[in-house]
C-alpha cells in the first residue's frame, strides 16, 4: 500500500521561498501521477500543480505560475513542490496525493480523483 508523507512546511517570509517534500513508501512512486493541493481553513482541497506519470509533464493552477516548479526524483520516491515568493493569500496546508489507475489529463487538478494521500503540511507567510 502506497503512503505519502509531506514535509518542508514552517515559516517563510514574503519573498522567500521554500520547498515542500513528498515522500512515498511501499510502493514505487514512478507509476504515479502526483498532485500538490492546497486547502484553506473551511474550503475544499483545490490543484496547485501536477506532474504526470507517463512523461514527467508539469501543470499548474494560475495563481502559482511562475511561482512554483514540482519535479520528482522517482530513484528516491519522492515529488517536490519548489515555492517562491509566496503569498499571504497562498493557501496553508498542502497535500500530496497519488493516483496510478487514471488515464487523459482532465482529472488532473480534481481532489476526487485520487486515491492516496499525504497527512499534509502548513506553511506560515510572515512579512
Amino acid at each position: 500500500q502506497l503512503q505519502l508523507v509531506e514535509s518542508g512546511g514552517g515559516l517563510v517570509q514574503l519573498g522567500g521561498s521554500l520547498r515542500l517534500s513528498c515522500a512515498a513508501s511501499g510502493l514505487s512512486l514512478d507509476m504515479y501521477t502526483i498532485g500538490w493541493f492546497g486547502q484553506a481553513p473551511g474550503k475544499e482541497r483545490e490543484g496547485v500543480s501536477v506532474i504526470s506519470s507517463s512523461d514527467g509533464s508539469t501543470y499548474y493552477t494560475n495563481s502559482v505560475k511562475g511561482r512554483c516548479t514540482i519535479s520528482r526524483d522517482n530513484a528516491k520516491d519522492t515529488v517536490y513542490l519548489q515555492m517562491y515568493r509566496p503569498k499571504r493569500e497562498d493557501t496553508p496546508v498542502y497535500y500530496c496525493a497519488a493516483e496510478c489507475r487514471r488515464y487523459g489529463r482532465s482529472w488532473y487538478f480534481d481532489p476526487h480523483e485520487y486515491e492516496d494521500w499525504g497527512q499534509g503540511t502548513q506553511i506560515t507567510v510572515s512579512s
